[in-house]
């Protein structure tokens, strides 16, 4: 596949198979994205992946958590609700998964329970937690480098057959987490990614995301006119 067609094919699975996956493919996904540029090749990232029982603690303490009404624990600065333009694309791909997977706007019970899928990893056999070096917790670029680590790795993932979403909810109880990843304590934990062989009669697999166009993104200066 060339690059351009894989990142067009790329899309977020929400919905895999339990098929595992092996750590060979998955150490593989990882020799690849480890490509990713870093500021000044400090490459701060570090992949922890987690599968069988462990994963399932982490669902559980998740579940549980959210569901008793505990606080978030994420360990970055969290934004306190989209506005403007954010929020319009939010609320765009909500609308567009809700309808490819017929759940009603006043269906409360398959709405929470899809909300829930996030903080259960969305039932994937495995997630790797995404972490930086504490050393660097001041230096916003790390949260940069993080980002094209990450997006290596779901590009990476798909190149071998494997369909990923990249999960904010599933380290939102990030005690959780740490506790049964064994996360070290000098390290921060940024994000996960959910992983497995997609379920291609999940009806949510099949959306894709819209993007903004060119000229609403993009400036072009000094280019002769045509």
């Amino acid at each position: 596949m060339d690059f351009e067609t894989l990142v067009n094919e790329r899309r977020s699975i929400r919905g895999y198979k339990p098929d595992p996956v092996p750590r060979a493919v998955i150490e593989e996904v990882i020799e690849i994205a480890k490509r990713a540029p870093s500021s000044m090749n400090t490459q701060p990232w570090f992949f922890h992946v987690v599968t069988g029982e462990p994963l399932e603690r982490i669902r559980r303490g998740n579940t549980e958590r959210m569901l008793a009404g505990a606080k978030p624990q994420r360990e970055i600065t969290m934004n306190h609700g989209y506005e403007g333009v954010h929020r319009d694309r939010q609320i765009e791909i909500a609308v567009q998964l809700f309808e490819a997977m017929g759940i009603k706007r006043d269906d409360k019970e398959r709405r929470q329970d899809w909300v829930m899928r996030g903080f259960r990893q969305f039932d994937a056999p495995v997630s790797i937690v995404m972490t930086y070096d504490r050393a660097l917790e001041t230096d916003t670029v790390s949260h940069f480098d993080l980002g094209a680590v990450t997006y290596g790795l779901v590009l990476a993932a798909c190149s071998k057959g494997l369909g990923t979403v990249i999960n904010g909810q599933g380290i939102m109880q990030s005690e959780v987490v740490r506790k049964e990843a064994k996360i070290p304590e000098d390290q921060v934990i940024m994000t996960c990614v959910a992983m497995g062989y997609p379920n291609d009669d999940f009806a949510a697999n099949q959306v894709r995301s819209r993007r903004t166009p060119n000229e609403q993104v993009a400036t072009f200066l000094g280019f002769d006119e045509e």
